[in-house]
């Protein structure tokens, strides 16, 4: 095994002398939303769309497969706000009755609208997601698309716009303040969340049956059942850190926030027997342990 440190944005770090590529898994990005209302467009162009087809065509030229680890955030944020919900005492809940397609108690499916603005980050994956079918149309290649909710564990390094859960684990450990932001400030907004390794485990299974699988798009995630609301998240983070933060509310909302999301793993299930298997509390002790063992590494992002 060799490792090459390449830029995907120039074609040229791509082409490795005497080495064909039977199998790409690009899973490389800017996944900050924030992104391009910070910075400008380029940069998220350049990197998550730009890149992807450089990936996309180095597997043409070698007819390798490819996995695509994509994004729920290709799904429009207004269609998502549009979703019919309750509020309980700790979270907003997806209500029973729904008037949009594609959504049901058990969460968002491959079938929701995919109408209208989702942020250049979003739109960049779902660009990136046609022009993979293009390439497999035309020149037969194979490949699976997986669309994750949010990810997280050991060696994230999570930042306000991306990474929330390590964030909000890391800041408690530090006894650092965070923020409520956005929906009053009640913290009630909810995001299902699947551990790095349990993602690992079914694009791995993917690469074995790559072959006898169809060209699709799985919707990955945690569900329901690995599903916080930021208010859920700090009652969890305390009781695994013993420690209590100052806590900021904020009422207004950021640009393409959403007030929740859940992943319908139904059709990966279905084709793979895949679910995921580890509780919130214990995804989060794994973050816990991994930053207590880290410490002094860490303590510069979240000290």
């Amino acid at each position: 095994m060799e490792f090459v440190h390449a830029d995907i944005r120039r074609p040229d770090d791509l082409v490795i002398p005497k080495t064909r590529f039977d199998l790409i898994v690009d899973c490389s990005a800017e996944p900050s939303v924030l992104a391009a209302y910070e910075s400008g467009p380029s940069y998220v162009v350049d990197t998550n769309l730009v890149g992807s087809v450089n990936l996309f065509d180095l597997a043409r030229r070698d007819g390798a497969d490819v996995v695509f680890i994509s994004t729920s955030r290709v799904y429009p944020v207004a269609a998502i706000e549009a979703i019919a919900y309750e509020e309980a005492p700790t979270r907003f809940v997806i209500a029973p009755e729904q008037a949009i397609r594609g959504v049901t108690s058990a969460g968002i499916g491959e079938d929701f609208p995919l109408e209208g603005a989702r942020s250049l980050y979003g739109t960049t994956k779902l660009a990136c997601e046609m022009i993979l079918e293009e390439y497999a149309q035309m020149y037969g290649l194979r490949y699976v698309i997986d669309r994750c909710g949010v990810i997280t564990g050991p060696w994230q390094m999570g930042k306000v716009d991306q990474g929330v859960f390590a964030l909000w684990m890391g800041r408690h450990y530090f006894k650092r303040p965070l923020s409520f932001i956005g929906y009053g400030g009640t913290g009630k907004q909810v995001r299902d969340f699947v551990a790095v390794d349990e993602l690992a485990d079914l694009v791995l299974d993917q690469i074995g049956r790559i072959d006898a699988l169809p060209r699709r798009v799985y919707n990955v995630g945690g569900g329901t059942a690995s599903s916080l609301s930021l208010l859920e998240l700090t009652q969890l983070c305390e009781e695994v850190t013993g420690n209590r933060v100052e806590m900021t509310r904020v009422a207004e909302n950021r640009p393409s926030d959403v007030r929740l999301y859940i992943t319908d793993n139904a059709r990966v299930t279905g084709d793979l027997n895949w679910f995921p298997c580890q509780t919130p509390k214990q995804t989060m002790e794994q973050l816990y342990s991994w930053i207590r063992e880290n410490e002094r590494l860490v303590a510069p992002l979240w000290s």
